[in-house]
């Protein structure tokens, strides 16, 4: 298992307390990790393999912010503004400023993000599914199965970019990962 800790299980009832807050922040998450595939292709494109995996996960990403304004629009909801994400900001606070280090814990700071927005989304489905939201349900069961292969290609892209450092860093920042989901409050946020 990549993640070291799981979500409490009660998550997605303080999640969906307030659902304009957990889908705003949620399309936020969505606008944030295109951005973040665009900055890495900004970032090295001399790795063409990179370029264009992450270009096509963009687009992708891209879709799924106008399925995330699609939900709010359709509850008569309005986009809030982003408040940030504290769980982002301390796990990016973990890269190392200097190359090839930055590449490798870039990618394998989103492959956490990504492998934690899976088991959340795959919750949230679940529990939209036990409330007779299947539509809305179906919505987190696609949106889930994207996240784990994103997840699945920033670890591979991670392990290209250096092997040999790669399983003990990885282990380093999924206990950095742990400790930092147990830190924070339990809200409608997706992370």
């Amino acid at each position: 298992m990549f993640l070291l800790a799981s979500t409490v299980p009660w998550w997605t009832d303080a999640a969906r307390a307030d659902l304009g807050a957990l889908l705003c922040d949620h399309l936020h998450c969505e606008r944030k990790a295109v951005e973040n595939a665009l900055a890495l292709v900004r970032r090295y494109p001399e790795r063409p393999g990179l370029v264009e995996s992450l270009s096509r996960l963009a687009h992708e990403e891209t879709s799924h912010l106008v399925v995330m304004s699609g939900l709010l629009e359709a509850r008569g909801l309005r986009v809030r503004h982003d408040n940030g994400n504290r769980y982002a900001q301390l796990l990016r606070a973990e890269v190392r400023g200097h190359e090839p280090a930055r590449l490798l814990d870039t990618l394998l700071v989103s492959a956490f993000i990504e492998a934690r927005s899976h088991e959340r989304l795959c919750l949230l489905g679940r529990a939209f599914a036990a409330a007779g939201e299947a539509d809305t349900a179906a919505v987190y069961a696609a949106l889930a199965s994207a996240e784990e292969r994103h997840f699945e290609l920033f670890l591979a892209l991670a392990r290209e970019a250096a092997p040999t450092e790669f399983t003990s860093r990885a282990a380093q920042l999924g206990e950095r990962e742990a400790a930092i989901i147990a830190s924070l409050p339990h809200g409608p946020r997706v992370h």
